[in-house]
């Protein structure tokens, strides 16, 4: 009701008219079904439902893993209560479609099983649907990793492993090859997307020590000092901003603006390769910060954030070409701001109505901590051990899948730019990590303790009185 009928972004644009090959077009085909029915409203509508669904979902499946209450409702509520989701959730952008599709996907992974002969059935539709949301954000190609290892360690003997891993990587790779055939066929490009030239280069320009690289004198004005980084907007702006380098630097004759600049990243990173580390690792730690802070480093905040205005961007992106943009796609009248809902969520969002970076970190550390206990082992003569250790396991298992596709999604994010719009994903897996891990852990450690109770504390069971006394009885061996 605030922003009505619903938030453009500079990027809207090329999802709705066409992105030329430069983005996957999987939510352009989810812009196509909803256009013409409702415009953009019915594509804000659906992205809220989403976001609604993704947090229903993983309330149940914390709950079918036997996840207590207390920590199953704090792990779904950051989706539900998360201004920054909110807003992207009333944008015209890929990433509510992206998040869904990766909450789908780890439930079907996750889902507890009661016959093994579904576990190759779910194993493969997760895989599927976690292949597919590389459609539509391009970085979620990463996820394909966390995949093949989970179904590697689900499988009982080596063989059932191996086919599960390979039936893994095959249903992933299914809806990526399916959508780059289309694309050679369409545009004579086989890819996801070209992300335009050179988009290592940012990071790349932003951690070199340009006294000590060497590289040719053509490439040489393409470093730029730390206080053009700063004055340019960090890596948003080496990458976009028309003042540049990376978009002033002549072009040597016989080389593209692209291979320009992939040489010169290709010579940071080969150089100077633990800058370039550096430089990406102090970015990744900015999600675990208490608060939500701007920095010139970095892409604004503010345009994740909710304003009392309709939000435009200058020189291009202005009202009248969101205006004619809206129009063009089934939304009649004015771009809406309304008072006082903008500024009933604006001061919500900027007072702390967002989830917090301890809170990021603590499910991080728990996941982990969920993943390392199924690496520990006790022999206990106590009834349903084997059973006991299955569930320690497949705990452990789940812990390893979220925790881990959560650190190779947002450090891969973090390897080209940080945007807070980047970290976004981080609100369903690193909260569903934590009380997974919490669970595991709890669940350990129950069985430890009914273990040294049943066993007297010296790691063998004791015998009950009656047997003792009991002159028939056979000795304690």
């Amino acid at each position: 009701m605030a922003y009505r009928p619903a938030l453009l972004y500079i990027d809207s644009a090329k999802y709705l008219v066409g992105s030329g090959g430069t983005a996957p077009e999987g939510y352009q085909a989810m812009l196509r079904l909803l256009d013409p029915v409702g415009g953009l409203a019915l594509v804000a509508a659906v992205q809220h439902a989403f976001g609604l669904a993704m947090a229903v979902a993983l309330y149940a499946l914390l709950i079918r893993r036997g996840a207590p209450r207390w920590a199953a409702t704090p792990a779904a509520a950051p989706v539900l209560l998360d201004a920054y989701q909110l807003q992207l959730e009333q944008t015209v952008m890929p990433d509510v479609l992206f998040e869904t599709m990766i909450a789908a996907g780890l439930v079907l992974l996750l889902w507890p099983r009661r016959a093994a002969s579904r576990d190759a059935w779910l194993i493969a539709a997760g895989a599927l649907v976690l292949g597919a949301a590389a459609t539509v954000r391009e970085i979620g190609i990463t996820l394909l990793v966390p995949v093949m290892i989970f179904a590697f360690l689900t499988g009982p003997g080596w063989r059932r492993r191996t086919a599960r891993t390979a039936l893994a990587a095959a249903c992933f790779a299914l809806p990526v090859l399916g959508y780059m055939s289309g694309a050679y066929y369409v545009r004579g490009d086989f890819g996801l997307g070209s992300n335009g030239p050179g988009p290592e280069y940012g990071r790349a320009a932003a951690a070199a020590d340009c006294a000590t690289l060497a590289v040719p004198a053509s490439e040489r004005a393409l470093c730029p000092s730390p206080a053009q980084v700063r004055a340019l907007g960090g890596i948003d702006g080496l990458l976009h901003n028309p003042r540049s380098p990376g978009h002033t630097v002549p072009v040597p004759p016989g080389l593209t603006r692209g291979q320009l600049l992939d040489r010169f990243s290709l010579a940071v990173f080969g150089q100077q390769p633990l800058r370039a580390a550096a430089s990406a690792a102090r970015d990744s730690v900015r999600l675990f910060a208490l608060t939500r802070d701007g920095d010139p480093q970095i892409t604004s905040i503010a345009r994740w954030q909710f304003q009392t205005f309709y939000p435009t961007y200058p020189h291009r992106y202005t009202m009248a070409f969101f205006t004619r943009l809206a129009r063009e796609h089934g939304s009649g009248g004015d771009l809406v701001a309304a008072e006082p809902a903008a500024a009933l969520l604006r001061g919500y969002q900027l007072g702390g109505g967002y989830t917090p970076g301890p809170l990021y970190a603590a499910g991080l550390a728990a996941g982990l901590l969920g993943a390392l206990s199924g690496l520990v082992r006790r022999r206990t003569v106590t009834a349903g051990t084997e059973t006991a250790a299955a569930a320690d396991t497949g705990l452990a298992t789940a812990c390893l899948l979220v925790t881990l596709a959560a650190v190779v999604l947002l450090l891969s994010s973090d390897a080209f730019e940080f945007s807070w719009r980047y970290q976004l994903p981080a609100v369903v897996m690193l909260p569903l990590a934590g009380a997974l891990g919490v669970t595991a852990v709890a669940a350990r450690v129950r069985r430890a303790i009914a273990a040294q109770n049943a066993t007297g504390g010296t790691g063998r069971r004791t015998r009950p009185a009656s047997a003792a006394s009991d002159p028939r009885a056979p000795a304690a061996r």
